[in-house]
């Protein structure tokens, strides 16, 4: 799942970036409203965390702009404005749930993940599955049949882009922009060493195989 970070305090924005990507998330993060406005209207983003003091375009100007452009990317409202007055033009902007500076990032990532069960309860199913493979977007279980499988945050979040993606050949360049969000280094080999991981544990002891290799093109999720 891939999510924006609107926050010009360099400091908080690393802070939250962090939490996200080590839970699993792409993330991508701006420091002004312009970049913004345009990021959410580029981009598909399952949510949005959005502080309201920014250069530029302020944050409730990107929401009502996203909102007058059809965007239905959640929002998190994230400032240090506490009263009453402000939470309630918040919401009333578009924003979708507010949480006040300082704060606890468990609470922030509570409150993303409810955010996001919530549209996806509303916009798309909760499971994806091809085969007897199955995995659950909101408990994260993941399932061969009826075996359970563990995964860590990052092989959770390649497996899901596979499973959004069945039958298609995904790139190594694909893969590192959704999975780790940086540019391609051609160099690297960390999608070999992600994928070798998440078919040990998805393909070594069921049949059929259903994560393949395409040699020069990429990965493939497709029965053999």
């Amino acid at each position: 799942m891939r999510l924006l970070v609107v926050e010009d305090d360099k400091k908080i924005a690393s802070f939250i970036a962090k939490g996200l990507k080590e839970a699993g998330y792409a993330v991508d993060s701006v420091d002004n409203g312009d970049d913004a406005l345009h990021f959410g209207l580029s981009n598909h983003y399952d949510a949005a965390v959005m502080d309201l003091m920014l250069p530029q375009l302020d944050g409730l100007s990107v929401i009502e702009r996203w909102r007058a452009q059809k965007v239905k990317t959640p929002v998190l409202i994230l400032s240090a404005k506490r009263s009453v007055d402000d939470r309630v033009k918040g919401l009333q902007a578009g924003g979708d749930d507010y949480l006040t500076k300082p704060f606890a990032f468990s609470e922030l990532q509570a409150r993303l993940q409810a955010l996001i069960r919530r549209a996806s309860q509303s916009s798309e199913p909760s499971t994806l599955s091809y085969a007897d493979l199955t995995l659950n977007l909101l408990t994260r279980e993941v399932r061969r049949g009826e075996t359970p499988i563990e995964l860590q945050p990052r092989e959770f979040t390649l497996l899901e882009y596979l499973l959004r993606n069945p039958e298609r050949v995904l790139s190594k360049s694909m893969i590192i922009e959704h999975v780790w969000d940086y540019a391609f280094d051609p160099a690297t080999n960390v999608v070999d060493v992600l994928v070798c991981r998440v078919r040990n544990k998805v393909d070594r002891d069921f049949e059929p195989k259903l994560i393949h290799t395409l040699r020069g093109a990429g990965y493939v999720l497709k029965r053999a």
